[in-house]
């Protein structure tokens, strides 16, 4: 019996998204039929989203996390197209792809879109990408290496951090000052204090650091 699978690929590179179609295409089962179309960005990408919405809708969309924003200012990522397809293709298998490796990101993409694919584009090979594409058709989810690696750290951890503290944690590893942090947090910055007292106490952090804070995080997978 004949599969016929309409397909959404959205990623900012031409080349790359050549090289996803040419995968697919070359490793699909002999009863597949594929039915591409390409967005490079991410007015193209909600105006086929909401086009197939009413006509014939995807069967599995591919979003890249980092896209031009939408001339609006309103869609500004592959993240928010998901949330969009969420609504508008409940339906759709939903595979996101991102050069992100950061754990804080990594979870913040399960919890908020929960995709049935998610690859790091440094994890992946041609075979992987075609493996993942196989095995998100019959049985999702799939996680690339680095993604199973840190939700395996995670669950086998002794140590709970709270999403806060994730993003604490993130924040700092990207250079951004405790004074700062306020900013980027809605607490005040005695709580603010308070927390990275008890992240260095969690991650045995002897001499005080915020940089050895960061380096016993990483180490543990946290970062």
């Amino acid at each position: 019996m004949e599969q016929h699978l309409k397909i959404l690929m959205v990623d900012d590179h031409p080349m790359i998204i050549e090289g996803y179609q040419m995968t697919l295409v070359a490793t699909k089962k002999p009863h597949q039929h594929l039915d591409i179309d390409i967005a490079h960005d991410c007015d193209i990408a909600n105006e086929l989203i909401l086009k197939a919405a009413k006509n014939e809708p995807y069967d599995i969309c591919f979003f890249d996390i980092s896209l031009p924003a939408s001339k609006d200012g309103l869609i500004t990522s592959g993240e928010d197209l998901a949330k969009i397809a969420r609504v508008y293709l409940p339906d759709a298998k939903v595979i996101i792809l991102t050069m992100f490796n950061e754990s804080f990101r990594i979870l913040n993409i399960i919890k908020g879109i929960n995709p049935e694919g998610l690859l790091i584009k440094s994890d992946l090979t041609s075979s992987e990408l075609a493996e993942a594409f196989q095995h998100i058709l019959s049985s999702p989810p799939y996680y690339s290496s680095t993604v199973n690696t840190f939700l395996n750290t995670a669950i086998t951890s002794d140590i709970y951090l709270d999403e806060t503290n994730r993003k604490i944690l993130h924040l700092l590893s990207q250079g951004i000052k405790t004074k700062s942090l306020k900013e980027h947090i809605d607490l005040s910055m005695s709580a603010i204090e308070k927390r990275k007292k008890h992240l260095k106490l969690l991650f045995d952090v002897e001499d005080g650091k915020d940089e050895t804070l960061l380096k016993e995080a990483r180490q543990k997978g946290f970062l």
